[in-house]
């Protein structure tokens, strides 16, 4: 199965098991608010997966009034992101042809596209009913955020080391095919243990997982999990895994004590300077869905790609991250058998440099820092992966970068 697959097929497993959501927490009353204020129905969340083009615009903007999940609380005062007097006129030619941005929108049925250069707005578009106030949901974006709050959890001391077992933090798996696997190891995907990511096959890992999580949550995960078997060297094999992604998520919240979400705003949302707050969707019992369904304004997802880039820093120039953790999550460790990129921490990796948070129906946080350049895109692509529409979009990211200095 293709990687850009992940995070859909957990989450759908709960969206197609109505009985299996606990109501939202402390969100009850914002979903009745959120239904009444936006225009057209909200989408059957049984339906996640075959969502129309209408139901895409809508559902993906409101995850909140559609599936449980925490708050994440912005800055009280938040971080100022300078607009360029004259906006960036990019060209984007792709199969012979030459479009501007609108059109690439329009093409790739984008909701928005920020271009930040040097930490200046050159670009910002909006369509699809998305507003600067707005959300819209990550999908596999959020593996790239979960991985950088490791990477906080280690600043804190919370988490040692990533060379430490990740029985240390999750003793349940002890004895199991993790009994000697590394947080790295996790973090890169490459525990060598056996996983089906295929979530067209019911017999997959990934959607037996889902059954376990929806009747016992953390448990149902790590009962789950600690019975795979291994299939390789920890270290010698990368294979996308998304329950090492959820496992990831929970061995930061059992480290730090408390929920991912509640740490991403303490350490990241807050400190950063974010303008919005952002919405984290969690499973059955609690459970957070660390690998998926972040919801961000754009302006924040360009926020959080320029903090990342530039190693890690608050508002206020405190070190949030351990010094080298950029680097250390950048560097291609993984060998995906793709030519065009690697995988660090939960981030792929390009050439020159280049590094890319990437979700699915169209979702990205691309950077290069040897250009100080941020372009975010979101939207609502017609299936989960496209690769004529990944062509383009690539196209789109290398026209703005040949542009920018």
């Amino acid at each position: 199965m293709k990687p850009t697959y992940v995070a859909l097929s957990l989450l759908a497993m709960f969206a197609l098991n109505p009985a299996a959501w606990s109501a939202p927490q402390a969100t009850a009353a914002a979903a009745s608010a959120t239904a009444t204020a936006i225009e057209g129905a909200l989408p059957d969340r049984t339906r996640l997966l075959f969502w129309t083009p209408a139901e895409q615009r809508v559902g993906y903007q409101h995850m909140e009034a559609i599936f449980p999940g925490r708050s994440v609380d912005a800055a009280a005062t938040p971080s100022t992101l300078r607009v360029a007097s004259k906006p960036l006129d990019v060209a984007i030619t792709w199969q012979g042809k030459t479009t501007d941005i609108a059109g690439y929108m329009q093409q790739q049925n984008m909701a928005g596209v920020l271009v930040l250069s040097h930490g200046q707005i050159v670009l910002e578009k909006y369509a699809l009913g998305l507003t600067q106030s707005g959300r819209w949901t990550s999908w596999s974006m959020a593996k790239s955020v979960t991985s950088t709050l490791v990477g906080a959890a280690v600043k804190d001391g919370a988490i040692h080391s990533v060379d430490d077992a990740v029985t240390t933090y999750l003793p349940e798996l002890a004895g199991s095919g993790y009994r000697d696997v590394t947080v790295r190891q996790l973090l890169t995907m490459t525990s060598g243990v056996r996983w089906n990511e295929d979530y067209r096959d019911p017999a997959a890992d990934v959607n037996k997982l889902g059954a376990a999580v929806m009747q016992k949550g953390d448990a149902g995960l790590l009962d789950y999990m600690a019975r795979l078997p291994r299939e390789a060297e920890p270290g010698t094999a990368f294979v996308y895994k998304t329950g090492e992604s959820d496992l990831i998520g929970l061995l930061v919240s059992r480290a730090t004590h408390q929920p991912l979400a509640d740490y991403l705003s303490q350490k990241v949302w807050q400190p950063v300077g974010m303008e919005q707050p952002a919405f984290w969707v969690n499973g059955p019992h609690g459970t957070a869905m660390s690998g998926c369904c972040l919801s961000s304004s754009l302006r924040d997802y360009g926020r959080f790609g320029q903090f990342f880039m530039h190693g890690g820093k608050a508002a206020n120039g405190a070190q949030i991250l351990p010094q080298d953790w950029t680097r250390e999550a950048t560097t291609s460790v993984a060998d995906t058998a793709n030519t065009d990129h690697g995988y660090g921490y939960q981030w792929w990796t390009g050439p020159n440099g280049t590094y890319t948070a990437r979700g699915i129906f169209g979702q990205a946080i691309y950077l290069d820092p040897a250009k100080d350049l941020v372009i975010v895109q979101v939207g609502a692509w017609p299936h989960a992966t496209d690769a004529a529409l990944v062509a383009q979009r690539d196209a789109m990211f290398a026209a703005v970068a040949a542009q920018v200095h």
